[in-house]
């Protein structure tokens, strides 16, 4: 049994260690999109290798970290955290040092496989190493300590933007490796899971990220769409096949019998996916159009990160008082809004009557819905599967986010160049939120309709007790 104590200095240096690796792939994801236009000015990049950027990391997270999770329970989780640290960072520095936007995509789809390898190790680290007595409040100060990270980076990103470059967005994440690797090997103890079997699913997982990628770059690359989608469905029906005739699939389906658990991930395909549109479009438009410097940009949406950090525990106690029915039904509606706010914002707005209500509304339906919805979804299963759920979960709001970025700027009509000109990507913009705005009224529209408070007594799957859980929520593990 795991017995180190939080208090003790072994258990502060673990928990310095994961803090760390999660934060190097926290602080990537929250500051790329504040660097964009200066990555597309400087590399003479069209939209759709803007988008790439973002969607060679994900694409490759999405695809590869059910699978990243099982080695780290095979191998040693210290040992495949580690690899993964060190990928990351290698990765990091090929972006830093790009000469072109090809080669920064290609980079970015590697630092999505490092991430795949660090992101679950991280919590499993944690899981695996503190006594019982003390694993809540160590996930609960990672958790804390990750936030502060998400708040921190959108500033910080802004800042390297304007001051050094938009480069050190990427090379920051070397130091950060630099510190981290020797505590890991130092003062982590290695772990493994005595029953793992050592079967890999490999080709599931391959066949997964084939399937993300022809659809991802079906929609960017539009010229070459039918033909793309036709692989990517066929890819997708071969990766069904596979998982479901597999002995120790990477997806297993079967997880799926619980209805509650389908319809929570269902909504988070919803909720994610606009949120991954509203993220990547709105650092673009308060630059190119309302004229923002990277630092005010990423400055601008702190009021969001801020409101999370210090609701977000609070919201999850009411959800499990009344339920996640009505916290998930008004979270979405409450972010649609502020998406329409988000139309205010066009040349020379405003940042106390144009900007922060859509920010501030934003941050109080994304308090009202995160939380709630990551503790729904590992109530929703047994505990002995929790692990795979909150993968499953997390593999999916990465899909969607994938996906609503390769799909938004061709579906608001945004031309290649579009982001060169305020007037051009304004009016996209102003055809993308209501969009946005729709897939989070769809979500809620299914929470009201399918999510349920669970029964007492009832042991059916789908009816598991909706308990406390003390999991953090999808941000605070590094989404991209």
């Amino acid at each position: 049994m795991p017995d180190v104590r939080l208090a003790s200095s072994q258990g502060k240096w673990i928990l310095l260690t994961t803090v760390l690796g999660s934060s190097m792939a926290m602080l990537d994801s929250t500051v790329v999109n504040v660097a964009l236009p200066r990555i597309g000015r400087d590399l003479d990049a069209s939209l759709s290798a803007l988008q790439w950027t973002i969607n060679a990391y994900m694409l490759t997270l999405a695809g590869l970290i059910l699978l990243g999770g099982s080695l780290g329970d095979q191998y040693g989780r210290r040992k495949i955290f580690v690899l993964g640290v060190v990928w990351f960072a290698a990765a990091s520095l090929m972006c830093g040092l790009a000469p072109t936007d090809t080669v920064l995509i290609a980079a970015r789809a590697l630092q999505g496989i490092g991430g795949a390898l660090l992101t679950p190790g991280s919590l499993a680290l944690i899981q695996a190493s503190f006594h019982p007595d003390d694993r809540a409040r160590a996930v609960g100060l990672w958790s804390g300590f990750g936030g502060i990270g998400a708040a921190v980076g959108p500033f910080l990103g802004g800042w390297l933007v304007d001051g050094p470059g938009w480069r050190w967005v990427f090379l920051l994440n070397v130091p950060l490796a630099l510190l981290c690797v020797p505590v890991a090997l130092r003062h982590v103890p290695e772990s493994a899971d005595g029953r793992a079997h050592g079967r890999f699913d490999v080709l599931g997982a391959a066949l997964g990220a084939l399937t993300l990628g022809l659809v991802t770059f079906a929609l960017i690359e539009a010229g070459a769409a039918s033909l793309l989608a036709v692989a990517g469905v066929a890819a997708g029906v071969a990766f069904w096949y596979v998982e479901k005739r597999r002995r120790d699939p990477m997806l297993p389906l079967d997880i799926f019998g619980s209805r509650q658990f389908t319809a929570l991930n269902i909504v988070t395909l919803c909720v994610y996916g606009a949120f991954g549109g509203y993220f990547f479009l709105t650092a673009l438009q308060l630059q190119v159009v309302a004229g923002y410097s990277a630092l005010a940009a990423g400055t601008a949406l702190l009021p969001t990160t801020a409101l999370m950090l210090l609701f977000s525990a609070r919201s999850g106690a009411l959800a499990d008082r009344i339920g996640p029915r009505i916290p998930l039904t008004v979270g979405p509606l409450l972010c649609a809004a502020a998406m329409l706010l988000m139309l205010r914002v066009g040349e020379h707005a405003d940042y106390l009557t144009d900007v922060l209500p859509a920010v501030l509304v934003q941050g109080v339906g994304m308090v009202t819905l995160v939380a709630p919805l990551t503790a729904s979804v590992l109530a929703s299963v047994d505990t002995s599967r929790a692990g795979i759920a909150s993968g499953i979960n997390n593999a999916a709001a990465r899909a969607a986010s994938l996906i609503a970025v390769a799909a938004l700027p061709l579906l608001a009509g945004m031309g290649p160049e579009a982001y060169r000109s305020a007037p051009a990507f304004d009016a996209a913009f102003d055809r993308a939120m209501p969009i946005c705005a729709g897939a989070l009224v769809v979500g809620a529209a299914l929470a009201f309709a399918m999510v349920r408070r669970p029964a007492p007594g009832c042991v059916r799957p789908e009816c598991r007790h909706h308990g406390n859980v003390t999991t953090p929520p999808l941000e605070a593990e590094g989404r991209s």
